[in-house]
């Protein structure tokens, strides 16, 4: 009973709720019916404007056959004609050619003048053998012939700027001109116009005191000499781009020339303009000598040589002191055969790598010698090829009827003197060859201190293969680490009772593992 009340209960609550819905909705759903009323008759109207269109379309489409079939007959009669009015269209260009050329050439547009040749020369030539065509190349070539004179004249006048004399070598190259003659007369326009600029820097110094300010000074070489070298090259590199190596290395050889001046005019900037400060700060008197600038130009020039050459040595004998210490502190005679390669000779190799980026950030790479292709196995052939054998192969036979000091004394002879400590010059390549000829002349002086055994040998010739796959690409002439590690193994060789070198291959696989 009380499960049946509660039910009861329940279903009131539910129709009273539902009652409640519909009062609180009936307005809503009054819109609703009104809208779906709506709806019908604007279906009914679109059905109505569907069939009208359907109805038009069936009259478009009969209108369109109607037409096409008129026009059928005449399609071909059209297409030939476009065909007839375009090649009337281009041989009235032809006709016109010589005059419009004419009149480029009058108003100075030399790029449209050869633009109008370009399009037309193509057909001029295909068509050469029919008079008429033939006349108006020949007025073409007398036009152009003109075109090229005054492009001339006005490049030689070289009074414009860099862009404007790229121009008009670009349309000299155009037009068949040599380009090597071209390529010395732009060097020389572009010598002019920045010569000009350096004789304007050169004024600013004067001969005497005060000096400029070294800011603005170098601001205007900034933005005149060094923007103008900038706008040279690049239209150089543009223009003369199949010249090749030659042209490339006239110039890089223009560019030094031209660049040595400006920085020493910079250079002879900075003193002065430091001696300007030294007097303000220093009451000088007049009947004390002051030193020229001049001279303390020449001084610092030294003085960042004498530096230079400081760190060179200094580095050089870092590398030195590791490869000493390797080679004073490892019993050699008893050495047990060779299966890595030694951690000090990594150690070298990643050095040089650290100086060689921490130079690189100051100074040019350099001028290299030109290296062989392969250059990184050549160490190989230094110690196991039939020029090494030939070298070294009484030596490493215990029964050899030559001596072998003798042989080592002879071949000195006719190899080539190599100066440790040469002039160090002012770029990368320089720097590194000189810290590499003091660190492997080390080596070199500490092998013939020690006496090896065979595997000792073994391991000095895996050494200094190693080295050789990694120094020789640092260097100017990559024969110089050749010289120096051969004369390494070689020296090893006549310092070994039983000197018996280890096979190519096995050397090869050893370094290459690591």
């Amino acid at each position: 009973m009380d499960s049946e009340t509660d039910m009861v209960r329940q279903i009131r609550a539910l129709d009273s709720d539902m009652q409640t819905l519909v009062y609180e909705n009936y307005n809503k759903f009054i819109s609703a019916t009104d809208t779906i009323r709506k709806m019908k008759n604007d279906f009914r109207k679109m059905e109505d404007e569907m069939d009208r269109l359907a109805t038009n379309m069936a009259v478009i489409t009969d209108f369109s056959a109607r037409i096409s079939a008129t026009l059928q007959d005449r399609h071909e009669r059209i297409t030939k004609l476009a065909g007839v009015h375009a090649l009337l269209r281009k041989l009235q260009f032809l006709f016109e050619l010589p005059s419009r050329l004419t009149k480029c050439v009058e108003l100075g547009a030399y790029g449209q003048a050869m633009r109008y040749q370009g399009r037309a020369q193509a057909v001029l030539q295909q068509y050469q053998h029919l008079p008429s065509f033939r006349a108006i190349q020949d007025d073409c070539q007398v036009i152009t012939a003109r075109l090229a004179q005054q492009l001339r004249q006005r490049f030689r006048e070289g009074g414009s700027g860099a862009p404007e004399q790229a121009e008009c070598v670009e349309l000299l190259l155009a037009l068949g001109e040599p380009a090597e003659e071209l390529c010395e007369e732009f060097l020389a326009h572009a010598r002019g116009r920045l010569e000009e600029e350096l004789t304007s820097l050169e004024a600013e110094l004067g001969p005497s005191p005060p000096a400029p300010d070294v800011l603005e000074f170098t601001d205007h070489g900034g933005s005149g000499f060094v923007g103008g070298l900038c706008q040279v090259a690049a239209a150089y590199q543009e223009l003369f781009a199949a010249q090749g190596p030659a042209g490339a290395e006239r110039l890089a050889a223009f560019a030094r020339e031209l660049g040595s001046r400006y920085f020493a005019l910079v250079e002879t900037a900075t003193i002065s303009y430091i001696l300007t400060l030294t007097d303000e700060q220093f009451l000088v008197q007049d009947q004390f000598p002051v030193t020229p600038v001049s001279t303390l130009c020449a001084e610092a020039r030294e003085t960042a040589r004498r530096l230079l050459t400081h760190y060179v040595k200094v580095q050089g004998l870092v590398i030195s002191q590791m490869l000493r210490k390797s080679v004073e502190t490892r019993d050699w005679l008893s050495t047990l055969e060779p299966r890595n390669v030694r951690a000090v000779m990594k150690r070298v190799v990643e050095d040089t790598t650290a100086i060689d980026v921490q130079v690189g950030l100051l100074y040019e790479e350099g001028v290299r010698k030109a290296q062989s292709s392969d250059s990184s196995k050549r160490t190989f052939s230094v110690y196991s090829s039939s020029r090494q054998q030939g070298r070294y192969a009484p030596s490493y036979t215990p029964s050899a009827p030559m001596d072998t000091n003798l042989l080592s004394n002879i071949q000195k002879l006719f190899s080539e003197r190599i100066d440790v400590f040469s002039p160090v010059e002012f770029n990368k390549v320089s720097v590194l060859t000189g810290i590499i000829k003091i660190s492997l002349k080390t080596l070199l002086e500490c092998v013939r201190l020690r006496t090896f055994g065979r595997f000792g040998l073994q391991q000095v010739q895996v050494d200094c293969h190693f080295l050789q796959l990694y120094l020789w690409r640092f260097v100017a002439d990559e024969e110089l680490v050749h010289l120096l590690l051969d004369e390494v193994v070689a020296s090893a060789a006549l310092r070994c009772p039983d000197p018996v070198p280890m096979e190519p291959s096995v050397v090869e696989v050893i370094c290459e593992r690591g």
